[in-house]
């Protein structure tokens, strides 16, 4: 007699055939992967091109040199230098904001200062500040000293003065003692 009884199922269903996966995504990531090369390659011909041949420039320099070097280079920036900027630098007036006269008591007057640097604003350190002193004279108790303070190369901070005279006919003046800088 023989066995009827069909054979055991496995235990897990026959693998399936993967499906055969199209060359149309490898082919449109080849063309624009070519296409990108051939951009960047054409970009670095113009700008090499467009470099004076005396001297060398950074693709040359980093792909001739030294990878050492080359990077110490690239790290290591040319400072600016800036013009030193001292008492000389400027010229100086007085402004007067506010007059108040009393007849031959004298006169109470509020002043600010006007700066006019002697060269150009770019040729200062835009990171430094510097305080400028200065005196006005012409006040019943004597000189008055004040500072004002110069940073990004054109913004000037400083207090108004009020100063008395002996008479409206006092002449009041004005005149840079120091200049110093501090920052960058």
């Amino acid at each position: 007699m023989t066995d009827t009884t069909p054979p055991p199922m496995p235990d897990f269903p026959p693998p399936v055939p993967a499906p055969k996966k199209s060359r149309t995504n490898s082919v449109i990531i080849g063309s624009a992967a070519a296409v990108i090369a051939a951009v960047v390659a054409t970009g670095i011909v113009v700008v090499q091109s467009g470099n004076d041949d005396s001297k060398p420039d950074a693709a040359t320099t980093s792909t001739t040199a030294d990878p050492v070097t080359a990077a110490a280079a690239e790290e290591t920036e040319i400072e600016p230098t800036y013009e030193v900027v001292d008492a000389d630098s400027f010229t100086i007036e007085l402004r007067t904001t506010r007059r108040q006269c009393f007849g031959s008591a004298g006169c109470n007057m509020t002043v600010e200062p006007e700066l006019t640097y002697l060269g150009e604003s770019e040729d200062i350190d835009p990171d430094a500040v510097y305080e400028i002193t200065y005196e006005i004279r012409g006040d019943d108790s004597g000189p008055v000293v004040q500072t004002a303070e110069l940073s990004d190369q054109a913004s000037l901070n400083y207090t108004p003065s009020l100063i008395s005279t002996a008479s409206s006919g006092t002449k009041v003046s004005v005149k840079i003692t120091d200049v110093t800088g501090r920052g960058h």
